[in-house]
């Protein structure tokens, strides 16, 4: 049986692909197959080298009873909620943690090429960096591959984020994408599920492309789903009061609790100012953090992203966040949310580098949109092929 599922685990990847044939150009799709084979390597590595949550919420899976999975699937958020996902396949099915990891892989997957085709439909251009075309060199960034197959709450997180982007780019037609996405970001950790209505309702809000409307209509029921959701994200992180200083309290004990970790990824981030905090969640570790191979890997990544926000940055940064399709403003501000709150409580670059890979698909297709739209720089562009016609 795990041989099997190993197996149509894979061709389902690959038919995903194939299922855009007339929708994209050859040389995309060729690229996606290549992008999934190097994404499956990575499935493999998580699995011999990574443990932790995702094998014990497998091991776990295996021991409950059928009236706990109900209490789960239905009553319970976060990792109880990830034990009842995981009960189906582990359980019913005896399927390995092995099989498991390649299922949760070509699921990440999935999520990168949906995020590959919203760089297609809303960047015009493809800008060169030092030679190199950075479509599609930003979707082979390793942590973008990494934190996307474990069999775990950052893979669900990861999925519900594409999918909900890309259902937004049309929302009446791809409904069941955002209320599928909205139920699992909710269920896995409710916090994504409020910084990604939030953000895109703030998207919404700032966008000229969208008429008068629309743009009042999806705010008004983004931010109230916000409302809606903000008892249930108070509830799991235990704060008792919608309150600066219920937060504040809150923050420091996450941060001091998680500084005290024994591994040497840990760092004390209670005394860094709020500039510090949220250039540690961004682009941390460095070379100055460098532990081991992985954390070496890891700081080379995060120099290149931090040269590329530079020259983001020097080049009109407002006006080039005012011009931005709504998608990408929205998916912007879902970073931004999401660093603001992360860079509070976050004192362990293990978990900093977990927690923004939610987030860094929308750096990515925000730094492609600038490059894209920053003519003046003098760059020599090449049109990407754009996605034809829906049918």
């Amino acid at each position: 049986m795990d041989f099997i599922v190993v197996v149509f685990s894979i061709i389902c990847g690959f038919l995903f692909i194939q299922s855009f044939k007339n929708k994209l150009a050859s040389d995309h799709l060729s690229t996606l197959r290549l992008i999934f084979v190097y994404h499956i390597l990575f499935g493999l590595y998580n699995y011999f080298f990574f443990g932790s949550d995702p094998v014990r919420y497998w091991a776990l899976a295996k021991t409950l009873s059928y009236q706990d999975f109900v209490t789960y699937i239905f009553e319970k958020s976060g990792t109880y909620f990830m034990f009842a996902l995981d009960y189906y396949p582990s359980q019913i099915l005896g399927l390995s943690y092995f099989t498991g990891t390649m299922i949760y892989t070509t699921v990440g997957f999935i999520a990168i090429a949906y995020f590959y085709i919203i760089a297609l439909e809303l960047v015009p251009y493809n800008s060169k960096f030092k030679g190199y075309n950075l479509f599609p060199l930003l979707f082979f960034l390793p942590n973008l591959h990494l934190w996307t197959c474990t069999a775990g709450k950052d893979t669900i997180s990861f999925f519900c984020g594409a999918i909900f982007c890309y259902g937004l780019l049309k929302p009446y037609k791809r409904l069941p994408l955002l209320i599928i996405a909205l139920i699992f970001s909710y269920a896995v950790r409710p916090h994504i599920a409020l910084f990604l209505v939030t953000g895109y309702g703030l998207g919404f809000a700032l966008s000229s492309k969208v008429t008068p409307f629309k743009r009042f209509l999806y705010a008004t029921v983004f931010i109230a789903a916000a409302f809606f959701i903000l008892p249930s994200v108070m509830q799991y992180a235990k704060i008792e009061e919608a309150t600066l200083d219920s937060f504040s309290e809150f923050s420091g004990n996450k941060a001091g609790l998680l500084s005290r970790s024994t591994t040497g990824s840990r760092i004390d981030i209670s005394s860094y100012p709020l500039p510090l905090k949220l250039f540690t969640f961004l682009y941390r570790p460095l070379f100055f953090d460098i532990n081991g191979i992985p954390a070496l890997l890891a700081s080379i990544e995060n120099l290149f992203l931090l040269v590329l926000s530079f020259r983001v940055f020097k080049s009109k940064p407002i006006e080039t966040f005012r011009k931005a399709p709504m998608p990408i403003k929205g998916m912007l501000l879902y970073l931004f949310i999401g660093t603001l709150a992360f860079s509070q409580t976050l004192g362990n670059l293990g978990i900093i580098i977990r927690m923004r890979n939610m987030f860094l698909p929308g750096l990515i297709i925000y730094f492609l949109w600038s490059f894209s739209y920053a003519t003046e720089k003098g760059m020599k562009k090449t049109k990407i092929i754009k996605l034809t016609p829906q049918q």
